[in-house]
């Protein structure tokens, strides 16, 4: 089973004390000859910092965004769970999580970079600023990462912690479409939309308040640690869970909040 989460905007900052970026540490080893493309497409648009604030969409007042970018080699690392902060990851909570529930998000979470592609949720990153329509010199997001990011993922599912594995089981999406362009899920995943229903029945789709329903549906799987080995499993422990998660359009579901 795998979950895909966006990332997000605002990151913690911080780290462990003499740590810094290790590419070679991150799940989907094959991904490597990308994601080091890119960290020094960032790090050379970092040298100037009206461009960058520019091709990033920033304001001039947050230029402490290029500076971490132009320093992401050297900062120090803290797990991509608890590095990335917002609605989504505030409802998750991954600090809070205890030891071998950590270890099963690790295994069953992969959050989608636009800098590092898709990351293992404990996969330890620095803090940096790259979205998924930022402008980097010579490097398309778009097709830098398509391909090879959805093998990736492809393999996650069956990989274990390594991404190294022969074939995705239940893969769920919780991308928003921005980042599924940037890698899309393998055939057979499912897309999950978060909607409210209404008293007349009918089932509305959820803008900003979509990310707190996601992080708290993430969060209840991970702490019930159950690896469901297909979408009747999950179904089935989401009713007695009191989740409404039902079937929604074909390849997606639909999680009520």
């Amino acid at each position: 089973m795998l979950f895909l989460l966006p990332p997000s905007e605002t990151k913690r900052d911080g780290g462990a004390e003499g740590t810094r970026l290790d590419l070679g540490a991150l799940r989907f080893p094959a991904l490597r000859r990308q994601r080091t493309a890119a960290v020094a497409a960032l790090r050379s648009l970092s040298g100037d910092q009206d461009a960058a604030l520019r091709a990033l969409k920033l304001g001039p007042k947050q230029h402490a965004e290029v500076d971490r970018n132009r320093s992401l080699r050297a900062s120090a690392v803290m797990p991509a769970i608890d590095r990335y902060t917002g609605v989504l990851y505030d409802a998750l909570d991954g600090p809070s999580l205890s030891a071998s529930q950590r270890d099963f998000a690790a295994q069953h979470v992969v959050i989608h970079s636009a800098l590092f592609g898709p990351i293992g949720a404990l996969d330890p990153i620095p803090a940096y600023r790259l979205s998924h329509d930022s402008r980097l010199p010579d490097l398309a997001l778009g097709k830098h990462w398509r391909d090879a990011a959805a093998a990736a993922i492809a393999t996650g599912a069956g990989g274990g912690a390594s991404g190294n594995g022969s074939g995705a089981g239940l893969v769920l999406d919780l991308r928003s479409e921005a980042y599924v362009h940037l890698g899309p899920a393998p055939a057979g995943s499912f897309f999950v939309r978060v909607v409210s229903e209404g008293d007349d029945g009918v089932r509305r789709a959820l803008n900003h308040f979509n990310k707190k329903g996601k992080g708290s549906f993430v969060r209840a799987v991970i702490q019930a640690e159950i690896d469901h080995a297909d979408l009747a499993s999950l179904l089935d422990w989401a009713a007695s869970a009191s989740v409404r998660l039902s079937p929604g359009a074909p390849g997606e579901l639909e999680l009520v909040v």
